[in-house]
């Protein structure tokens, strides 16, 4: 499969663009910062996703789209996620590209039981909105999405045994390996399964 992962340099990102080479994709890098991609292998364009039109050129030709954003701005209130999400939406309309694999947080639908789950998505709640933002809006287009909602990220070797579960949060830890997201949303991407799902993740 031909894809187009934005958030390439990033944490889940960096992960994912290795995997998916090892996995037989083409793989196209959309950054800002070439020099920061490790991978070899990889068509490179460089661009901002703020840009519009710059989006929409780079995503035709693919039969999928990654977003691995993240915003910049930690846990203050912004749009990012959302002005990038809608230039991604609209140029996958235009491009005609129907697949997007999403990686989001778990509590962006809600979603986390008890009293901690609610003091963290109060405490992620800027961040959880744009992200929010961003869904909404490629759900208004014809678009057959996988969403992975990942507890707390950590920098550890990777586990392909974690836990999955659909529109919730997994009984289990409140963390999991960038890496096994990256795993999970390569398995992802060809599993009919996940078709518009919402994944909660967890190791």
């Amino acid at each position: 499969m031909k894809i187009i992962v934005f958030g390439a340099t990033g944490g889940v990102g960096q992960h994912f663009v290795e995997m998916a080479v090892t996995a037989g994709h083409t793989v196209t890098a959309f950054v800002r910062t070439p020099e920061k991609l490790k991978t070899k292998n990889v068509t490179i364009i460089q661009g901002d996703a703020f840009n519009a039109d710059q989006v929409a050129d780079a995503v035709f030709g693919h039969d999928a789209v990654i977003s691995c954003l993240g915003s910049s701005t930690g846990v203050k209130k912004s749009n990012e996620l959302e002005t990038m999400g809608k230039n991604i939406a609209d140029g996958m309309e235009k491009a005609g590209v129907k697949r997007l694999v999403y990686c989001a947080s778990a509590g962006v639908d809600g979603e986390i039981p008890g009293v901690m789950g609610k003091l963290m998505m109060k405490m992620l709640a800027n961040p959880l909105a744009d992200h929010r933002a961003a869904l909404n809006y490629y759900k208004t287009k014809d678009i057959t999405y996988t969403i992975a909602r990942p507890m707390g990220l950590k920098d550890e070797p990777l586990k392909t045994d974690y836990k999955e579960a659909v529109d919730t949060v997994p009984k289990g830890s409140s963390s999991i390996p960038r890496a096994s997201v990256a795993h999970f949303m390569v398995k992802a991407l060809n599993d009919a399964q996940y078709e518009n799902k919402s994944v909660g993740l967890c190791s």
